[in-house]
């Protein structure tokens, strides 16, 4: 069994964040809009699993992360409130479009999205300094 340490798993985590986001443009490319909502956010996920780690707060459920993340990184203006909300708009649309019947996202709305998932992963790519 390798024995990886706390580094190792903030490296991983972020990139996993960079590659999902990346995934993002081929779900676009073929019009898969719930799915590229689905990858925004887990893009987001990672990035922000990542922050935590590094700051060692543990977390249970993605609920638990939007928590720490909103008590440990926004209330201090580490991270911009506005993309900050971002975040959470990501799970809410995420959670309508892989569990709600006949809820299907629109070019428009992954669009508009997209390019602020991206930004909010590279912000928090920068802030980890990897």
């Amino acid at each position: 069994m390798t024995d990886y340490t706390s580094e190792d798993y903030l490296k991983y985590r972020i990139v996993r964040a960079n590659e999902t986001i990346d995934e993002v443009r081929i779900h676009i490319e073929n019009k898969f809009w719930n799915t590229a909502i689905n990858r925004m956010y887990y893009a987001c996920f990672y990035a922000v699993s990542a922050l935590l780690a590094k700051d060692k707060i543990e977390v249970l459920s993605h609920s638990g992360v939007r928590q720490k993340f909103g008590e440990h990184f926004v209330k201090t203006g580490k991270i911009d409130r506005d993309l900050a909300k971002h975040f959470t708009d990501l799970f809410e649309k995420r959670h309508k479009g892989d569990y709600n019947d006949f809820y299907d996202y629109d070019e428009e709305t992954v669009l508009r999205l997209y390019p602020v998932s991206k930004r909010f992963v590279d912000e928090i790519t920068t802030i980890l300094d990897l």
